[in-house]
């Protein structure tokens, strides 16, 4: 007989409910004891960092047992924000400490403290983006006006290079100075997005995350050279409107980049270079609007840059001007909101400052409800710390959610190396530390702008320290790539059905590879796509939104191992629950179909390409899956 833990944070007859939970709602905690400790008087202990610590008795809840005995204790938060909580026993005259070991359980050998996130009630994030499948576009390099060997939106500047063919590398040497100058580009605009949105529609996308498109000299338009205009070689404000307007006819929304740590230093703003004149701009003018955004430490040849990048000084979000002109009433935020948007994805936002990201909010949200807010935050975005501050992201007023560093990092090692003790407390310790709202909407990726693609990641050689001479030089090989297809698609199955909003990266879909910047941002390969691939992707896509419990259904890790995960979403309230049988192994294997409850009403194989099924039984082939989905008795509200 397997004896129980005394405590697991993640099983909810331990904690309940589990996860982050309301300020003002009740927590129930319970402790199982072995009788033969002889335990005394445990104590929950609970604070907020800075705090002091809050104690609270456990009473006998049962004593019929004869093995164990089972205490229990409620806790009500009254504060918002991030919790730590142990447990203190008397066991032999002697005080002893019951802490975190591992991800989930609480031992007497434990270290770490376990986490209790409070937040605000009035939180809620926008109904419209759940249950949906988000796509990911770089837009100089997604597609082209009228095809690939159309006419450009506008001509361009003269410092900016023109790759002849859309299927070209893109440029990754550095130039006779020894610079990488991202000046080369492939024409990409809006136009272009535009007219591949019926192809993005049955794909089963519904919101659409842009890459940066306002005015900037660098292909990926990080380095901001005006808020308030397209970059002409993406088109036009009207262009725009008419991307925005089209989308949302198509049921998709528009989400933008916004990068407000920093601007370009060629740029209307900063204007180093003297591109926007002689005698304007913070670096050349002493007297221009601007000058009191950035940070000088000897002006004007000194000054706070991202990372040290001369090239992306820093501004000080907090300067009243600055924030006015980014958040005010008709600001840049409202502004492009009012053209279309439908909501903001924030650059490096650990780098915006608290009272920032609440103005941000509060004018986003001014705009509706609906309209989202998602930061760009690599670690666990409860316990991040920044500029020597926790941060306050999820917990009320700022973020609706983040960019999902973490579930990727699970999922491809996973899928690669069979990390099936990783990959559960990878995916669970994010669930159980994020407000149930924001995990919701959680943008779920396995590749983007700023990391090598899934494919190249799971079936290359790892990238490690190789410089780009490498990664140009180290494409995948046949056999690799089909390999990379046979993982791609298993990594695909948990990003699409595990909780959270898929986020497909553009040309991912089509069997784009690729290592890092700037391979990682190759065209999408029109007319050479793996459309297998595509085909699957869009099968994901449809089985997701065909079900309503991968909008907010919660999430049971049923088995994983090195060779197989099976898992269920379930959702109580609407009496549906689907599980997913994965096969990420080279081998077919058999499993036995086991129903979520014994009362479950009916149920239907939604995804097999088993022909031979046994009765009760699912035979799933190498790197494949099956899902069953189970309508079962509703719980009442």
């Amino acid at each position: 007989m397997t004896q129980p833990p005394i405590y697991d944070c993640f099983d909810e007859h331990y904690k309940s409910p589990f996860g982050a939970i309301k300020q003002f709602s009740t927590c129930q905690f319970t402790l199982k004891f072995s009788r033969i400790s002889k335990i005394a008087d445990p104590l929950l202990v609970v604070f907020r960092p800075g705090f002091k610590e809050k104690f609270v008795t456990f009473e006998v809840s049962d004593d019929s047992d004869p093995l164990y005995i089972t205490y229990t204790c409620e806790y009500t938060p009254q504060d918002i924000g991030v919790h730590h909580y142990y447990f203190v026993t008397q066991q032999h005259g002697h005080r002893a400490f019951i802490k975190r070991k591992g991800a989930n359980l609480g031992a007497y050998d434990g270290t770490e403290l376990f986490q209790l996130t409070v937040y605000d009630p009035k939180l809620t994030t926008p109904d419209w983006l759940k249950g949906g499948v988000m796509y990911q576009i770089f837009p100089d390099r997604f597609a082209k006006v009228g095809g690939i060997d159309s006419p450009l939106a506008a001509p361009a500047p003269i410092d900016r290079v023109m790759h002849s063919s859309w299927n070209a590398m893109p440029v990754w040497e550095p130039n006779a100075q020894g610079m990488i100058t991202n000046n080369d580009f492939f024409g990409g605009n809006l136009k272009g997005i535009e007219e591949k949105l019926p192809y993005l529609a049955e794909l089963g996308v519904t919101a659409i995350y842009l890459n940066p498109i306002f005015e900037a000299h660098e292909n990926h338009r990080y380095n901001t050279a005006n808020y308030e205009k397209v970059d002409g070689m993406l088109g036009t404000e009207a262009d725009f409107v008419s991307l925005c307007s089209i989308a949302k006819r198509l049921g998709i929304g528009i989400i933008l980049d916004g990068v407000f740590s920093h601007t370009g230093a060629d740029s209307i703003y900063f204007n180093k270079f003297g591109r926007y004149g002689e005698h304007s701009g913070a670096f050349r003018d002493p007297g221009s609007p601007y000058r009191d955004w950035y940070i000088w430490m000897e002006y004007p040849h000194v000054y706070e840059s991202w990372w040290g990048m001369t090239t992306l000084p820093n501004v000080n979000e907090n300067n009243p001007d600055y924030t006015e002109y980014i958040c005010g009433k008709g600001g840049i935020l409202q502004k492009w909101i009012d053209l279309g948007a439908s909501g903001w994805r924030l650059d490096v936002a650990d780098e915006l400052p608290d009272e920032f990201i609440d103005e941000l909010h509060k004018s986003v949200k001014a705009k509706g409800a609906d309209k989202v807010i998602y930061g760009e935050v690599w670690e666990d975005a409860t316990t991040k710390e920044s500029y020597g501050v926790r941060r306050r992201y999820l917990t009320g007023g700022q973020l609706d959610s983040v960019m999902n560093y973490p579930f990727k990092e699970a999922i491809l090692n996973y899928i690669k190396n069979g990390a099936a003790d990783a990959f559960k407390d990878g995916i669970m310790t994010i669930i159980e530390h994020y407000p149930k709202p924001s995990v919701d909407i959680l943008m779920n990726f396995i590749s983007t702008h700023d990391i090598e693609r899934a494919i190249t990641r799971l079936a290359g050689r790892d990238v490690a320290d190789h410089d780009r001479r490498w990664q140009a030089e180290n494409g995948l090989n046949e056999q690799e790539y089909v390999y990379g297809i046979a993982l791609l698609k298993c990594a695909m199955v948990l990003q699409f059905f595990l909780p959270g909003i898929p986020c497909v990266y553009y040309g991912d879909e089509a069997g784009q590879e690729g290592y890092r910047d700037p391979f990682n941002r190759r065209t999408y390969p029109w007319g050479m796509e793996n459309m297998s691939l595509v085909e699957f992707v869009s099968t994901l896509a449809r089985i997701r939104r065909s079900c309503k419990v991968f909008e907010r259904g919660s999430l049971k890790i049923i088995e994983a191992t090195p060779r197989y995960c099976i898992f269920s979403r379930i959702d109580h309230e609407l009496g549906e629950v689907v599980t997913i049988y994965l096969n990420r192994y080279r081998r077919s294997a058999k499993f036995k179909i086991v129903p979520p409850t014994d009362n479950f009403v009916s149920f239907e194989l939604i995804r097999s390409v088993d022909r031979q099924r046994e009765l009760g039984y699912l035979q799933i082939p190498p790197y494949d899956f099956a899902a069953m989905k189970y309508v079962i008795e509703p719980e009442e509200k």
